[in-house]
Parts: C-alpha cells; structure tokens; sequence
C-alpha cells in the first residue's frame, strides 16, 4: 500500500487563505478512483495501491488550482510505499495510539 502526504501552496494570490484552493482539489480527487484521501490541517494523506494513481491525483490537484487563476502553485509531496505489509491509514494511526495508551 502507498501513502503519500500532499500539501498545494498558492503563490501570488489575495488572500493568505487557501482553504477555497485546498477545498477545490479535494473535491477534484473525491470521485477519482483507485485513491482514498484523509484531510489534516497540514496538508491531505492519500492512500492507494498503485503510486501511479498517487502522481495523478497531484497532477489533478496541481492543475485545479491553476485553473482558480493562480499561476504558481508549490506542491509538496511525501511517499510513504510499503511492500512488506498492507496498511491502511487508520491501520497506521491505530498503531502509534495503542502506544499512547500504554503511557497514560
């Protein structure tokens, strides 16, 4: 399984908003196939089992900000590709909790 961490900065627009840029690509990617997305306040996980669909889904992303009107766009894209275990995100997440709970 592969997860990748992707966060879109806009350069030159209006506002140091980027929620309506970061809304627009997510709803690009929400029906695209083959890839599951977590939205974070840093930036958006995707999960899929093919790394091809994980580079599609940043083109998608790319070019729909670019289509708002904003003609630089910085992506910055984390791969995290697993060949030895199938996880999933929430398997991940559940992984590091059943640690923290062992502190409390």
């Amino acid at each position: 399984m592969i997860h990748a961490e992707i966060s879109v900065y806009p350069i030159g627009t209006d506002t140091t908003s980027m929620s309506i840029y970061v809304a627009r690509a997510i709803e690009a990617i929400s029906g695209f196939e083959g890839i599951k997305y977590q939205l974070t306040p840093m930036g958006t996980v995707l999960e899929s089992d093919k790394i091809e669909k994980i580079f599609e889904a940043a083109k998608i992303i790319t070019e729909t900000v670019h289509r708002m009107g904003v003609k630089r766009v910085e992506v910055i894209l984390k791969i995290d590709s697993r060949s030895d275990k199938a996880q999933t995100i929430q398997s991940k997440v559940e992984s590091v909790t059943k640690h923290l709970s062992k502190c409390s």
